[in-house]
């Protein structure tokens, strides 16, 4: 069913069935539960620390010996809040901070090199959020510390942690 065939079959509809139809469907689909919660009652500050608190777990675990840094994890989180229409500004605190704490995971140890491609990846789509979103007065300070980073780290990839700041100036 087209959008268009949907909104001529509501327009259709009395009041009482609409209003059916949004129950019935907040109670059979818990994305429907989510999304509707979220809208009425969002709490973005507990969102974004249970976000950094999964991501930090994946580098830094609590209840495990070894780490496991699955850049999934943090991606999984930025979907699900743009998905959900969370502020640009709590999107892209997800994203720097996956980026700094990766940072602070790959200082000391032997990552593969698999792991700096993903992090330039990371680097790549914060940097342009930031950017389109109008945030870069706000993490310009942070960003330019990740790349400082990844240059004193000597990281892989640096020409294209290069590219990419270039690319906002």
């Amino acid at each position: 069913m087209s959008k268009r065939e949907l909104k001529k079959y509501l327009s259709e509809l009395k009041k009482d069935a609409v209003e059916e139809q949004l129950l019935d469907l907040y109670s059979r689909f818990p994305v429907v539960k989510e999304y509707y919660d979220f809208i009425f009652n969002p709490k973005e500050d507990k969102l974004l620390q249970e976000a950094k608190t999964k991501i930090s777990n994946e580098y830094f675990p609590v209840k495990r010996r070894k780490p496991k840094a699955r850049r999934s994890v943090a991606q999984k989180y930025i979907k699900y809040f743009i998905k959900l229409g969370v502020e640009p500004h709590i999107i892209a605190d997800v994203m720097v901070f996956n980026l700094e704490i990766a940072q602070a995971f790959a200082k000391d140890r032997n990552v593969p090199d698999a792991f700096f491609k993903s992090m330039l990846n990371s680097f790549e789509q914060a940097v342009q959020y930031v950017a389109l979103n109008g945030l870069l007065f706000d993490f310009k300070e942070r960003i330019l510390s990740i790349y400082q980073e990844t240059q004193d780290q000597d990281w892989l990839f640096g020409e294209g942690f290069s590219r990419v700041l270039d690319s906002i100036d």
